[in-house]
């Protein structure tokens, strides 16, 4: 009796995680997925408190610090110029830093439909551009917009190609019906558009996915004990725990 009380205090002292990652593999290739309930504090990250771009997963862990909080998972969180500033809108606990970008374009961003990845108190939204222009700013407090869509109602985006040969290291997010999950998703290895939108709508059966971004795309799971290195980057979503102490 003692024994079985003593393993589950052990197990109430080890640190919970606000997230779960795993390996997956869907048609031949290999994915990391990231689970994140509405219900954690899923936060954007762009700028400090003294207004310079943070830009790496330590930055975010550092800001985070003085209040006794930690990231428990990030990614990179859509498309930025070189100054590291989004392409599209930004908006963060309802500070807008850029707005929405609704026109066709050059490059991923532009290949309408695109759309935004909206995070609300309690609920998660992946919303295509000309509808979420139909809401209010405060249904989306925090907001971060990237293209192309990937799913769009149930179904591929429009301009995937099953037989394309552009192929990228590629990572985007979807939500559940209910929006009350999200899924982090980002490739192993170079995929295809067509490919990787598969995983969303054939494996995780999302109605809506948005890309966020190709070779520059990087993860922080502490959890499977994963930290990229790389570039700076521009907009950040990560999710935000209690420090837990050594």
């Amino acid at each position: 009796m003692r024994s079985v009380l003593a393993a589950i205090l052990t197990l109430w002292a080890l640190p919970s995680f606000a997230v779960e990652c795993r390996e997956a593999e869907y048609d031949g290739a290999g994915y990391t997925v990231c689970e994140v309930d509405a219900t954690e504090e899923l936060r954007l990250f762009l700028s400090g408190s003294d207004g310079a771009v943070l830009g790496t997963f330590g930055a975010v862990d550092s800001a985070l610090a003085p209040d006794n909080q930690r990231l428990a998972f990030a990614t990179n969180a859509g498309m930025y110029h070189e100054d590291r500033s989004p392409v599209g809108l930004y908006r963060e606990d309802g500070d807008e830093a850029q707005g929405v970008i609704a026109s066709a374009g050059p490059g991923n961003f532009g290949m309408l439909p695109n759309g935004v990845f909206c995070i609300r108190e309690d609920r998660l939204a992946v919303i295509e551009t000309g509808r979420f222009q139909t809401l209010d700013a405060a249904e989306c407090p925090s907001a971060t917009q990237s293209g192309p869509m990937l799913v769009i109602d149930g179904e591929l985006h429009p301009r995937f190609l099953p037989d394309s040969t552009s192929r990228y290291i590629r990572n985007g997010v979807g939500v559940s019906e209910d929006g009350a999950t999200a899924w982090f998703v980002m490739s192993d290895a170079p995929v295809t558009f067509h490919e990787f939108g598969s995983v969303f709508r054939d494996s995780l059966k999302v109605p809506q996915a948005l890309y966020f971004d190709g070779n520059i795309s990087r993860l922080y799971a502490p959890d499977i004990g994963r930290n990229d290195l790389g570039l700076r980057m521009g907009p950040i979503v990560g999710v935000v725990a209690p420090m837990v102490d050594d």
